[in-house]
């Protein structure tokens, strides 16, 4: 049975938040993350990228901190979730909000479909401003048989997916997107990539066009799926699959996962 519960924070405390209007609303920054019975992939660098997001000079008042603690505490150590964190502004007034949500059903493989307008981010390094607009690319995707949109650059250069990050491999060299493109730093990318450098896995950085990823293996990256397979690019290249890669990469992404705990998580 899926399971939400919203709460906001208030004089020190998550209260439930039993109406939720989101007219008139803005996500200013957001974050979330897999709980599997208490356990989650490098939640300190969630932390980070949340709490960098919030501006606190301009916000003193909110004690994000506090809040980030509060709602790690709240998470129950049993079972799949994937919680939320916002910084909400409601008509200007901010507003932390925490979203304890029952994981949904997680999969091994994607399709993928070039999202066809101009590039719809407006705050391209922070996660949560354009969840909006992304989410209407992924919906525009979907309508033609993907699961994923891919945001290419203003040269029609692979930036990230709408929901996730991309990597792809050639021969045994692990490649992503230049670094020259502005996207949201990808929590579950940068693990695997912090991976591969560890194990002696060489790591290139390229500027490609979708067809210049012709025959590679390509992965879609996010924090609810791990890594998971690109099966098919919609009117785009062909892909490829290494036997074994993948599933010998999902359970070394696996063995970093650790039990959540309030010293972990700052």
């Amino acid at each position: 049975m899926s399971v939400t519960a919203i709460y906001r924070w208030h004089d020190g405390e998550l209260e439930p938040l039993e109406y939720c209007d989101m007219s008139d609303v803005f996500v200013a920054a957001a974050d979330s993350w897999l709980v599997t019975d208490g356990a989650v992939l490098a939640l300190d660098l969630h932390r980070s990228r949340f709490l960098d997001a919030i501006d606190r000079e301009h916000y003193p008042e909110l004690d994000a901190e506090r809040f980030w603690d509060a709602a790690i505490a709240a998470i129950p150590r049993s079972d799949a979730w994937f919680p939320r964190v916002e910084l909400q502004l409601r008509r200007g007034a901010p507003l932390l909000v925490f979203r304890l949500r029952s994981a949904p059903e997680r999969t091994r493989s994607l399709r993928l479909a070039t999202h066809p307008g101009p590039d719809p981010r407006t705050s391209p390094l922070v996660k949560g401003p354009d969840t909006e607009a992304l989410s209407r690319a992924r919906t525009g995707a979907q309508e033609r048989g993907a699961d994923e949109a891919v945001i290419l650059s203003s040269d029609g250069y692979v930036v990230e997916g709408a929901n996730s990050s991309l990597l792809w491999w050639r021969g045994a060299i692990l490649c992503a997107p230049s670094l020259e493109f502005d996207r949201v730093d990808s929590v579950t990318a940068r693990s695997v990539i912090t991976l591969a450098t560890a194990i002696g896995v060489e790591v290139y950085y390229e500027s490609v066009t979708p067809a210049e990823l012709d025959g590679v293996e390509l992965w879609a990256l996010s924090a609810l799926h791990g890594i998971r397979i690109v099966t098919a690019w919609i009117d785009g290249p062909s892909v490829a699959e290494e036997p074994g890669r993948l599933g010998a990469w999902r359970a070394r992404l696996d063995r970093l996962r650790k039990p959540i705990s309030l010293s972990d998580a700052r």
